[in-house]
């Protein structure tokens, strides 16, 4: 152990989750409180300095811009929505520069967006919020995505967001400080059952869809599995032991539509999740979520959402563009 505080810089970008920043935050606080001595400190910083806004509509002071920082210091970028736009120039800059000096570098809930625009995850582990799971993928693939809660890849740090960055601190300060610290800031945060990087950052299927039939599971996460390259019906109903009449008679009772319908939508919810996050062309969504043709895809798209992929592409510029 050793007597010099542990120094961490919580960069802030606007949108960022209150909730990842806060669960980090308190837990270095706790630390200090519980273990009656100053073992963390930390700033808030911002790019140019000035205030900024979660996604909650909260606005935060920071203590400063962006700087030089020493090379004993953690770096935890605190992103949310809207990430891609938060994501400068000079942010990025910034953050090579203070990799090179070999900082432990971080990035709660999105922030592992930033993190790997700024080419900090090649060739490494990572994990980010699941909703932005896909547009990831299609975006990095030098960097082996998990959808663990929170991953540790030498001095890089990523986790899927909200609570998630309780237990990243819990895993930092037992590291550094010891397992009896750690459980007695988690007792403090009345946080019961401390999660590692084995542990996944989504509900398990049954629990998702609220239904405990473990066929129906199988099939539902096989489907999850398989959204560029769908698998028939028939197939699915095999490969679990079913006849397809079997399945579609299960997917009615429990989930009010048949295997088709519910397969169809989980491809059309990524399909919206890469339009709203990522720059990928509309066939190349459309391919990426197993559609053959741009015209069948704008077809399903609109039945779904009552638009069409350009133009849902169209209202998220529009809505950039408001809100500069």
């Amino acid at each position: 152990m050793t007597d010099k505080p542990s120094h961490f810089v919580f960069v802030l970008l606007d949108n960022f989750s209150l909730l990842a920043f806060a669960s980090a935050l308190e837990c270095l606080r706790i630390a200090n409180r519980m273990a009656s001595s100053p073992l963390y400190s930390w700033e808030v910083q911002s790019e140019t300095g000035d205030n900024v806004t979660c996604s909650a509509g909260t606005t935060f002071a920071s203590d400063t811009k962006l700087g030089e920082l020493s090379r004993d210091d953690t770096v935890l970028v605190c992103a949310g929505l809207e990430v891609q736009k938060a994501t400068t120039k000079p942010l990025m800059n910034w953050l090579r520069r203070e990799a090179r000096k070999g900082l432990r570098i971080g990035g709660l809930c999105t922030g592992a967006h930033v993190l790997a625009e700024a080419g900090l995850l090649d060739g490494k582990r990572a994990t980010i919020h699941w909703e932005n799971h896909d547009s990831f993928a299609e975006q990095y693939e030098d960097i082996t995505l998990t959808k663990s809660v929170f991953v540790l890849d030498g001095n890089r740090m990523t986790t899927a967001g909200g609570t998630s960055s309780i237990d990243l601190m819990l895993k930092l300060i037992a590291d550094r400080n010891g397992e009896e610290l750690a459980n007695s800031v988690a007792d403090q945060l009345i946080y019961s059952s401390i999660r590692t990087d084995q542990d996944t950052q989504r509900l398990s299927v049954p629990t998702r869809i609220g239904v405990r039939h473990p066929k129906l599971s199988q099939v539902i996460q096989m489907m999850e599995r398989n959204i560029e390259e769908p698998i028939s019906p028939a197939i699915l109903a095999k490969d679990v032991g079913m006849s397809t009449r079997q399945l579609e008679r299960l997917f009615r009772r429990y989930l009010n539509r048949s295997p088709k319908r519910y397969y169809m939508e989980l491809r059309l919810q990524k399909a919206r999740n890469l339009l709203m996050q990522t720059d990928m062309s509309v066939i190349n969504v459309a391919l990426a979520c197993g559609f053959s043709s741009p015209s069948h895809f704008s077809k399903c798209y609109r039945a779904q959402y009552q638009t069409t992929p350009y133009r849902e592409r169209g209202t998220q510029a529009t809505r950039a563009e408001a809100q500069d």
